[in-house]
C-alpha cells in the first residue's frame, strides 16, 4: 500500500494506521470494525467504506480487488489481467466462494480481498456447536492470515464487521490479524461533513452543529440536514404552513419556519408535529442566530437516532431539577457541585474518573444523580440491560454502548443497580461472559483519555456484590455514601424540598409541629417521605394544600416496608465504602473500626450472607 501522494487529500487516522501496519509487515489481514457502514468524506466526495478501500487506499497499488458480500456474491472492483483463469463465479455458497477466491489470489502478486459482513461467514461460538461450513470458513481465513505465500505476493485481506464480538475468536485473537477500529466522526470530521452538505452555512454555526451532532455518523448528519422526500411527505407550502402554526408567535417565527421547513423535507405531518412540539418548544432566537432552532431540532433527532440505533441499550437522561431541589444531604451536594464546576470549567484533572453512589434503597441516589446531571450541564445516558442469552451478544452490546458513549463525550454514564449489571457470576453458568464483560468495563473505566470526557456514576445498595477491582481509585475515585435522615431536622429538610417540588403549600410550621410530624419520621427513607407527602395530598382533596392535620393523618396511616436487618447491613456497607469520613452520619463517624467489624460480622450471620 503506497503512501498517499502529496497532492492527495490526507487519509483518515485509521487508514494511516492500516497503511503503516501493512508496509511495516505487521499484518496482511485486517479486521475493520465499529463504524463500517458510514460514508467517508475524501477529496470532496462521500464514499462508502468499500468504495474508499477500492478507489482510494488500494486503487494505485493493487492489480486485482475482489469484493465479497455473502448476500450478493463476488464482484471485481478491479481486475487488470486474467492470467488465463476464469473469474470467481459470483453466486457461490460461502465455503465454495472462499475456495475460489483463494485459488484466484494465490496466482496473483498484488491482490486485495474485501469481505463485508464477515461475522456471517466466520461467526463466534464454541467450535463444537458451529456448523461445518462456519468452522471451515474460520479455519480458511485463519490459515490465510498465517500464509507466507500470500504475504510474499503482496496480497491483503480486509474483514468488515461492526463488532469484534461478531467474529470467530480464532481470527480476533490471531497476532497476525490487525484489528483497526473505525471510530464515529470526531468534531473536525463532523464539521467537514456539514460544510460539504451545506456550503452556505456560516462557520460559527458549522461549529455549533458539529458539537451538537456528536455520536452521529456522517450519513445520519446528511439525512438530518438534507432529508429525502417520500410519498407521504408534505409539499413545500403545506410543510411551511404547518411549521408556522406550531411555532405560533415565537420570535423570528417566519425566518425560523423557513429554516425548519428545509430541515424537515421528506417528513409527514406526524413526524413534524413530534419534532416541533409546542409542549416542548424550541429555543427563542434573535435576528443574529437563525440556526438556533435548527441546532436544537438536530439535537432532539440525534437522541432519537442514537436510542434507536442502540436498540434500548442506553437511554438519555432528562433532568428537570438541579441540586437545589434536593433536601438535606448538604455534604453530598457540596461534593457534587465541586465536580460540576470542574466539568464546566474544563479542568479535567479535578474531575474524577467515576463516582460510586452507595447506600440503602430509597435514599435518593437516582434523584441526586439526575440533579447532578442538570447542574453539570452535560448530556447523560443510563445503561440499560445489555446482557443477552446469545453467544457473543452481551460483549457486542457492551462494545456498542462504550463506543457510542465515547463518541458522545463529554458525557455522564449512569449505571443503576450496578451489582446486577457487573456483579460476579459463575463462569459455569454463563461461559465466562461475566468475566469478559467486567474485564472490558474495567479497561474502559481506567483509560486516562476518558477523564473529563466520560464520567461513570455507578449506583448500588450492595457494593459487596461488585467486582472489587472496579471500585479501586483510577476507576471509581470517589465513593459517596447515602443514608436515611438521621434527625428530625434532616427529615424536615427533605420534606421542605418535596413540598416545594410538588407545590404542596407552606401551611405547616415544621419546627413547631416537629413532635407530631418530622420527629415521627426519623429513619424513614426519602422515598417513604415522598410517599407520606403524596398520601397527605390525597387526604387534602383536589386543589387543596397540605395542612398539618392532613400530614399527621398520613404519618399515622402510612406503613413503610421495612427489613431492619438488611437495611442496617446496607448502611454498614455504605460506611465501609465511603471515601470521606466527613460524609458519614455522626453515629458512624465516631464508631471504632473494631466495633464496626464486629457489628458487620453479626449482621452477616443474622442474614446468612
Amino acid at each position: 500500500m503506497a503512501a498517499a501522494r502529496p497532492e492527495a487529500a490526507p487519509l483518515p487516522r485509521w487508514a494511516e494506521s492500516v497503511r503503516r501496519k501493512y508496509i511495516g509487515g505487521e499484518a496482511s489481514m485486517f479486521i475493520l470494525h465499529r463504524n463500517v457502514f458510514d460514508e467517508i468524506l475524501h477529496g470532496g466526495k462521500f464514499l462508502s467504506l468499500i468504495d474508499f478501500l477500492s478507489e482510494v487506499l488500494l486503487k494505485d497499488n493493487k492489480d486485482t480487488i475482489i469484493v465479497y458480500d455473502p448476500s450478493a456474491g463476488v464482484r471485481y472492483a478491479k481486475r487488470t489481467s486474467t492470467l488465463g483463469t476464469e473469474p470467481v463465479r459470483p453466486n457461490r455458497a460461502p465455503e465454495d466462494a472462499l475456495a475460489d477466491i483463494e485459488h484466484e489470489i494465490l496466482l496473483r502478486h498484488s491482490a486485495a480481498l474485501i469481505i463485508s459482513y464477515a461475522g456471517s461467514i466466520a461467526p463466534p461460538g464454541e467450535e463444537n456447536f458451529l456448523a461445518h461450513a462456519d468452522r471451515m470458513a474460520a479455519i480458511r481465513l485463519h490459515r490465510w492470515s498465517m500464509s507466507p505465500e500470500l504475504e510474499s505476493k503482496d496480497n491483503v485481506v480486509f474483514l468488515l464487521s461492526e463488532s469484534l464480538a461478531e467474529l470467530n475468536a480464532k481470527l480476533v485473537a490471531n497476532p497476525r490479524v490487525a484489528a483497526i477500529e473505525i471510530p464515529l466522526p470526531d468534531l473536525d470530521e463532523r464539521a467537514a461533513a456539514i460544510r460539504q452538505i451545506d456550503p452556505a452555512m456560516p462557520e460559527h454555526d458549522v461549529g455549533r452543529l458539529a458539537a451538537h451532532s456528536a455520536g452521529l455518523r456522517a450519513v445520519q448528519i446528511a439525512q438530518l440536514l438534507t432529508p429525502r422526500s417520500t410519498d407521504n411527505a408534505l409539499g413545500e407550502r403545506e410543510r411551511l404552513e404547518l411549521i408556522r402554526s406550531l411555532l405560533g408567535a415565537s420570535a423570528d417565527a417566519e425566518q425560523r419556519a423557513g429554516k425548519l421547513a428545509a430541515l424537515t423535507r421528506g417528513m409527514d405531518t406526524d413526524e413534524i408535529r413530534h419534532l416541533i412540539n409546542p409542549d416542548h418548544p424550541l429555543p427563542e432566537t434573535d435576528a443574529g442566530d437563525p440556526y438556533a432552532a435548527v441546532i436544537e431540532l438536530v439535537h432532539r433527532r440525534k437522541r432519537e437516532i442514537i436510542e434507536k440505533e442502540c436498540a434500548g441499550l442506553i437511554e438519555f437522561v432528562d433532568a428537570r431539577h438541579g441540586l437545589e431541589a434536593v433536601g438535606g444531604n448538604d455534604g453530598i451536594k457540596q461534593e457534587l457541585l465541586q465536580v460540576a464546576a470542574a466539568i464546566r470549567s474544563g479542568d479535567r484533572h479535578r474531575v474524577p474518573m467515576g463516582l460510586l453512589f452507595v447506600g440503602p434503597m430509597g435514599t435518593g441516589k437516582t434523584f441526586i444523580a439526575k440533579a447532578f446531571v442538570k447542574d453539570s450541564g452535560l448530556s447523560a445516558v443510563t445503561l440499560k440491560n445489555f446482557r443477552s442469552k446469545w453467544v457473543g451478544s452481551t460483549e457486542a452490546n457492551l462494545e456498542k454502548v462504550l463506543g457510542m458513549v465515547k463518541a458522545l463525550g463529554p458525557i455522564i454514564l449512569i449505571i443503576d443497580e450496578g451489582d446486577r449489571s457487573f456483579g460476579g457470576q459463575s463462569e459455569d453458568t454463563d461461559g465466562g461472559t461475566s468475566s469478559r464483560v467486567i474485564a472490558r468495563l474495567k479497561e474502559f473505566m481506567s483509560e486516562p483519555d476518558n477523564r473529563g470526557q466520560v464520567l461513570f456514576i455507578l449506583m448500588t445498595n450492595r457494593p459487596d456484590k461488585l467486582d472489587i477491582d472496579i471500585k479501586r481509585a483510577g476507576r471509581i475515585d470517589r465513593k459517596i455514601p447515602f443514608f436515611y435522615p438521621d434527625t428530625a431536622e434532616d427529615v424536615e429538610a427533605v420534606l421542605r424540598a418535596i413540598f416545594a417540588r410538588y407545590r404542596l403549600g407552606e401551611a405547616i410550621d415544621w419546627t413547631a409541629a416537629r413532635a407530631a410530624t418530622s420527629a415521627r419520621l426519623v429513619g424513614y427513607s426519602n422515598a417513604d417521605l415522598e410517599a407520606v407527602c403524596l398520601l397527605a395530598l390525597s387526604f387534602a382533596g383536589e386543589g387543596s394544600t397540605v395542612d398539618q392535620a392532613c400530614f399527621e393523618r398520613a404519618v399515622a396511616d402510612y406503613v413503610p416496608a421495612r427489613d431492619a436487618g438488611m437495611l442496617e447491613y446496607m448502611e454498614m456497607l455504605a460506611v465501609f465504602e465511603a471515601s470521606r469520613r466527613s460524609l458519614l452520619p455522626q453515629r458512624y463517624r465516631d464508631m471504632s473500626q473494631d466495633d464496626f467489624n464486629v457489628r458487620l460480622r453479626e449482621l452477616k450471620r443474622e442474614l446468612r450472607i
